[in-house]
């Protein structure tokens, strides 16, 4: 048998699989229901695991997905290498194994990539789309290097919901269902009045344990199917987007910080890491998450933030880490991570603000930006002129204009294309007090 035949063997039993899971669900429809979640839950397993596929010789195994994921390394295909890792407990293992992360790899293999850090090696280039009459906004990961190709493997969703005081923009795994009530509902972006402050939300907690949202606030249905009742989610702080004022555009472009929560400024360090990388994106069983996944084009307590008289300073200063029984290098190593956007030069032949986004960019747009690393001196430390290093000098993240209700967004290590996506749907969002 050869190899492709072999994949397509799996992907058909795996097909298989699923239609019998179907059927045994429908089955259990009209039973009661406390027995009906149970067969719900407990069967599939059983079928997965009782397929013929589940024995393979674990030598050959790992010879069969080392191969395929050398070979199908683009997506559409890269779909095989999901399938695989959802044939049954020890092929998912495997796959663990062998599959790298982005940030080695470079690629966006299963859902929980979408909260790993990007590449170390280059830019992981997507593009997102407008929908101004749904107030709906689709992140795609590009197929093509060409920018105004839409032709791309849809990762994540926003939907905007203006309130009397502030915007929040709801991020989904979902590309039509973007609601808090969803089991695909990953995050949020809120902002302030003005559109001058941002915070980024997660449903995990980072690393350094922040605190959680209000559960009342904050509480959604988890998928009716397992859960009946109301449970707390998390609602975690883990960035804050600034923008400077500007009143009437008197001071040049617009001007914006972000406060990573989640990373420490000490991962763009060489040797340095993302601490608290998830393991799974979303506390589902194996078959409901990987069935979830589409590949066509197309707790706890919250510590709430005002935005009322917060100052960029103010957000700073309460965002580092650290007690006061801690030293000063310990502390150091503890403070987030902060990115400014790069600041254009002027050209006098054009008159006007430009910025090098080698062609990844084409229309001009107060909502293009570049964010590199802001090089902060340790507490304590002198402050000479000292070149960055190199890490520091990298752009981290790029979101720029390419055609009506289309923007291109390019991101790498530290962040991951959740933060990303989030970052560059504040750029979107009305600011009064900046131009």
């Amino acid at each position: 048998m050869s190899f492709r035949s072999l994949v397509r063997d799996v992907r058909d039993s795996f097909g298989s699989l699923s239609r019998r899971s179907f059927e045994v669900r429908l089955s259990g429809h009209h039973r009661g229901k406390s027995q009906g979640s149970v067969h719900e839950l407990g069967e599939p397993v059983l079928v997965i695991q009782n397929s013929r596929w589940a024995s393979l010789p674990p030598e050959l195994l790992r010879d069969v997905i080392k191969r395929l994921e050398a070979s199908e390394s683009t997506w559409p295909s890269r779909k095989n290498v999901v399938a695989c890792a959802a044939v049954c407990r020890s092929w998912r293992e495997t796959c663990r194994e062998i599959v790298r992360s982005p940030e080695f790899s470079g690629k966006l293999t299963f859902p929980v990539s979408l909260k790993q850090p990007g590449s170390r090696d280059g830019t992981i280039q997507c593009f997102i789309k407008r929908d101004k009459a749904n107030h709906t906004y689709h992140l795609f990961l590009c197929l093509s290097p060409a920018v105004l190709v839409e032709n791309g493997k849809f990762l994540l969703s926003a939907k905007r919901n203006r309130r009397t005081t502030c915007t929040e923009y709801i991020i989904s795994m979902d590309a039509d269902n973007m609601s808090r009530s969803s089991n695909t509902y990953i995050g949020k972006l809120r902002s302030n009045f003005l559109g001058t402050k941002f915070i980024i939300y997660d449903t995990q907690p980072p690393y350094n344990g922040a605190a959680v949202a209000n559960p009342g606030r904050s509480s959604r249905r988890f998928y009716s199917k397992k859960v009946s009742p109301k449970v707390p989610s998390g609602s975690y702080n883990i960035a804050q987007v600034t923008y400077e004022l500007n009143v009437l555009g008197t001071r040049g472009p617009r001007r914006m910080h972000c406060v990573m929560c989640s990373i420490p400024a000490a991962a763009l360090d060489a040797g340095g890491t993302v601490p608290g990388q998830p393991e799974h994106l979303l506390p589902r069983n194996l078959e409901d998450s990987f069935r979830s996944i589409s590949f066509s084009k197309s707790s706890i307590m919250d510590h709430s933030v005002d935005f009322n008289s917060a100052r960029f300073s103010d957000i700073m200063g309460s965002s580092i880490m650290g007690s006061r029984g801690t030293d000063e290098e310990e502390e150091a190593k503890m403070r987030p991570l902060v990115l400014r956007n790069k600041a254009p030069r002027w050209h006098e032949q054009l008159q006007c603000w430009c910025l090098n986004f080698r062609g990844r960019v084409t229309v001009a747009s107060v909502k293009n930006f570049q964010l590199i690393a802001a090089t902060q001196p340790a507490a304590g430390a002198p402050t000479p002129s000292q070149p960055a290093p190199p890490e520091h000098d990298k752009i981290i993240l790029q979101f720029g204009k390419v055609a009506k209700d289309m923007f291109t967004m390019d991101y790498r290590y530290p962040l991951s294309a959740f933060q990303a996506f989030a970052i560059c749907l504040s750029s979107f969002d009305t600011k009064l007090a900046c131009e």
